[in-house]
């Protein structure tokens, strides 16, 4: 699953480049693209069992998960939840805690949204996804991700915030038994190295590898990078 603003086409680079070996889902995480809105509020372990359901309904006993930013926190809570439905696990750009100052910023990330829907975060998004040498080069790529960002229905992305202000797995991570990667981007300044370093050192055997230049949404700005070390 991809981060919260996104939707499934944030993966177009990488679902190819899994696809000759493996059957690959992209899925809108609720309250995003394609998929249903409920109603507000919503927990990780609710979009966990969501992406449950949906195995259910594939006929798919065990699937690997590559989750981004919210993806890696609701693969988590699905590792947690249902570890016998899961192979190996991909946490990339994301943390199990953000500390003391989560829940304020997610408040204010909430109240901002509330008060001027998405076009009040629009900058600070793109600024927090993206490295300043990325956006320069790559404006079409920057604009294309940017637009679907704000075709997000609001309620969607308020939910999501909600479920992210909750996140506090770090104690939990000892129990997460699958394989387990943790990538992090060396310039992601909304879940840094150290967050990284964190989590690969709570969950057993967990690897860690980091992608130079990359900001917070690695598999965008460094494709065959990323593919490679999901791969």
């Amino acid at each position: 699953p991809h981060a919260i603003g996104c939707d499934l086409l944030m993966w177009e680079d990488l679902v190819p480049a899994l696809s000759a070996r493996h059957r690959v889902l992209a899925i809108d995480a609720r309250g995003h693209g394609r998929s249903p809105l409920p109603k507000r509020p919503w927990s990780l372990e609710d979009m966990a069992d969501d992406a449950a359901r949906l195995l259910d309904r594939l006929e798919i006993e065990r699937a690997h998960w590559v989750g981004l930013s919210m993806g890696g926190m609701v693969g988590q809570a699905f590792a947690l939840r249902h570890p016998a439905r899961l192979a190996k696990l991909v946490l990339a750009n994301t943390t199990s805690s953000y500390g003391p100052e989560g829940r304020p910023n997610w408040d204010n990330r909430i109240r901002l949204v509330s008060e001027g829907g998405l076009a009040a975060i629009r900058d600070m998004v793109a600024a927090r996804y993206f490295a300043p040498d990325f956006i320069a080069a790559h404006p079409a790529v920057v604009g294309r991700i940017m637009t679907r960002f704000m075709e997000t229905p609001a309620e969607g992305y308020l939910g999501c915030c909600e479920a992210i202000r909750e996140l506090d797995y770090a104690a939990a991570l000892p129990r997460i038994a699958a394989p387990t990667l943790v990538v992090a981007g060396e310039l992601d300044p909304g879940t840094p190295v150290s967050m990284a370093r964190a989590m690969a050192e709570g969950i057993p055997g967990a690897r860690r590898a980091v992608i130079p230049g990359a900001s917070h949404l690695s598999v965008v700005e460094k494709p065959a990078e990323f593919a490679a070390l999901v791969a």
